[in-house]
């Protein structure tokens, strides 16, 4: 594929980032997958008690970031599990070795590799690869999002409800005991006023499962850059209306992805709702 990026960054450049990304994340993924039978023989917590790492993870980071530098030794690079490096190439990667840990751990069918590459600060490429079901969602910037499955490439175009009683929502949960509490009240509010909801407990696959279709809508609070940002691309170039909102106190940012045509009435609801349970 010949990408069409924003200006500033050199087609060669996003073309070369999302050949080593979609290689990368494969690689990480296989890695998962092998290890997805002893998940829960070497597990800690982080933040809190529910908030947990596994060897898995450190292992999945390794290898990305072993991978990444190995191919682009200038590069910066974040990750979720502790790999921060500034570099000085302009390029960035975002790294979240598994997003989705806890379902992971239980043996879940959700949970993914992501990897965001950074150009000057704007995100260029996005790669998510979801590890049970084999799908590879990417995007580039300018470029179309897709997914991979068995070697068959499929376009992604996101839904179109024709309002909020037709829309279906993904969302998710804080891993702080306060945060949840108010996003379950948020929840609540929301809830009688659209389709249904749903959850599968990876922000990255459910904001990739909007821009397949799938579900119509997606927000969570308390997301960190290595959870959403490749998704996110995914997700704006299948036609979602992707915004990070700020000004919600603990939990920011508020990351919410909507089909165009319930976009505008979804973002009022769900302002309101954390509005009135802040």
């Amino acid at each position: 594929m010949t990408a069409t990026p924003a200006p500033g960054a050199p087609a060669s450049l996003v073309d070369e980032l999302l050949a080593l990304a979609l290689a990368t994340a494969g690689e990480a993924a296989a890695l998962v997958a092998a290890g997805a039978a002893g998940a829960a023989d070497d597990v800690q917590s982080k933040t809190t008690a529910v908030d947990v790492v596994t060897a898995v993870d450190k292992a999945s980071e390794r290898l990305v970031v072993d991978r990444l530098l190995g191919a682009r030794p200038d590069d910066g690079v974040l990750g979720e599990e502790g790999a921060s490096r500034t570099g000085t190439s302009g390029v960035r990667w975002v790294v979240d070795p598994i997003d989705g840990t806890v379902n992971f751990l239980y043996g879940l069918g959700s949970y993914a590799v992501c990897i965001a590459a950074e150009v000057d600060g704007v995100v260029e490429v996005g790669v998510v690869a979801d590890v049970p079901t084999g799908e590879t969602f990417a995007a580039v910037r300018g470029g179309g999002a897709w997914v991979l499955r068995d070697g068959v490439r499929t376009e992604l175009r996101c839904s179109a409800p024709v309002d909020l009683e037709h829309t279906l929502v993904a969302t998710g949960f804080a891993y702080d005991r306060d945060i949840r509490a108010r996003q379950g009240r948020v929840l609540a509010r929301v809830l009688p006023e659209v389709r249904d909801v749903r959850r599968w407990g990876s922000a990255a696959v459910e904001i990739c499962l909007a821009a397949a279709g799938r579900v119509d809508a997606y927000f969570q609070l308390d997301l960190k850059p290595w959870d959403h940002l490749a998704a996110d691309l995914v997700a704006a170039e299948a036609g979602l209306q992707v915004e990070v909102l700020t000004g919600f106190g603990a939990g920011d940012p508020l990351v919410l992805a909507a089909a165009p045509t319930v976009a505008g009435p979804f973002l009022d609801l769900v302002r309101s709702a954390h509005e009135q349970e802040g």
